[in-house]
């Protein structure tokens, strides 16, 4: 099994979400078929069209969207005067709630990679009666050991490029959340300052998290750079907007909210977020439910994990059908 050819969209907008926010939104496949939701990564990733492809376009209405002040959606958060109080977990979720309703869409399943699962299974958390299945991939729950893990934990395996990347920041940051140190320098009125900042923070995750060739070339693109890293430290820098108790992990707390929903997980066993037996422990507090884990894959789970994704879709349009 492969992913499905390449398709265009057959409709696409701009939708005003409030705050000065507009959200690019569109839809693909068949207008008739099962809607499905699309969730990019990051924060402060986009919906590529490659996205499009884990999905049956006869059978499937895909809607995918770039999050607020990402990709094509406006204001940028590339553009420093953007004003990032008001891109917060709980504004995505309304974002969603709105395009829903605006696309005239009952419910949909939800599928998300990395951040992406992260905000679809808040969503289903909060929105249970929306969501009728979630398919996930290089699963994460956002929680704060998981932010620690990735900026200061994997300084261990990664000796060389974690003294780069704490040696950006200032001797009197370099102690505490880094996530949040970087943030800071991204919202420094100096535009040098803010670009070195987004190229130290895009070379860690390159260093760190081996990722498909197109996602290490949008981190050339020193716009896309600056969005991503300003958005991404946004949130990682303020426990992902979910509250209280996220040092324990909200998410996998409220696994039980997800009950009656099924589910399909996709992890790289090579994953570094593995290393705190987070998908696993997902699964068993949420018996709905399947994990799946590719041997040798990393956060990317690649052709194998990709065959899963494909046929976990094409399993609930016939269910659906």
């Amino acid at each position: 099994m492969s992913l499905y050819p390449h398709i265009e969209p057959y409709d696409h907008g701009m939708l005003d979400v409030g705050d000065g926010n507009h959200v690019y939104w569109e839809t693909c496949g068949n207008p008739h078929g099962k809607p499905a939701l699309v969730l990019h990564g990051g924060p402060g990733g986009r919906a590529s069209p490659g996205l499009r492809r884990f999905f049956d376009p006869a059978a499937y209405r895909i809607v995918l969207l770039d999050q607020r002040g990402a990709g094509r959606s406006t204001p940028s958060a590339a553009d420093h005067t953007t004003d990032m109080s008001v891109n917060t977990t709980a504004h995505l979720m309304a974002d969603l709630e709105r395009l829903r309703t605006h696309l005239g869409i009952e419910r949909w399943l939800v599928w998300g990679a990395s951040w992406g699962a992260v905000l679809g299974l808040r969503y289903a958390q909060t929105h249970p009666g929306v969501v009728t299945e979630l398919v996930l991939t290089a699963v994460a729950t956002g929680s704060d050991p998981e932010v620690a893990l990735l900026t200061r934990g994997l300084g261990k395996f990664f000796p060389e490029a974690f003294e780069r990347f704490v040696g950006e920041l200032p001797a009197g940051e370099r102690d505490g959340n880094l996530a949040a140190a970087y943030n800071r320098l991204l919202e420094s009125p100096d535009p040098e300052v803010r670009e070195r900042a987004a190229q130290a923070w895009t070379d860690w995750e390159t260093a760190t998290i081996p990722a498909p060739p197109g996602s290490v070339a949008s981190f050339r693109d020193p716009v896309f750079r600056r969005g991503f890293a300003r958005t991404v430290t946004h949130y990682w820098g303020n426990d992902h907007f979910l509250g209280e108790g996220n040092d324990e992990g909200v998410v996998l707390r409220d696994a039980h909210l997800l009950k009656g929903i099924p589910g399909t997980l996709v992890q790289g066993s090579l994953d570094f977020g593995n290393l705190l037996g987070i998908v696993w422990r997902l699964r068993h507090a949420w018996p709905d439910a399947e994990l799946t884990v590719v041997d040798e894959a990393g956060h990317d789970a690649g052709a194998a994990g990709n065959d899963v994704l494909v046929a976990a879709t094409d399993a609930y349009a016939r269910a659906d059908s």
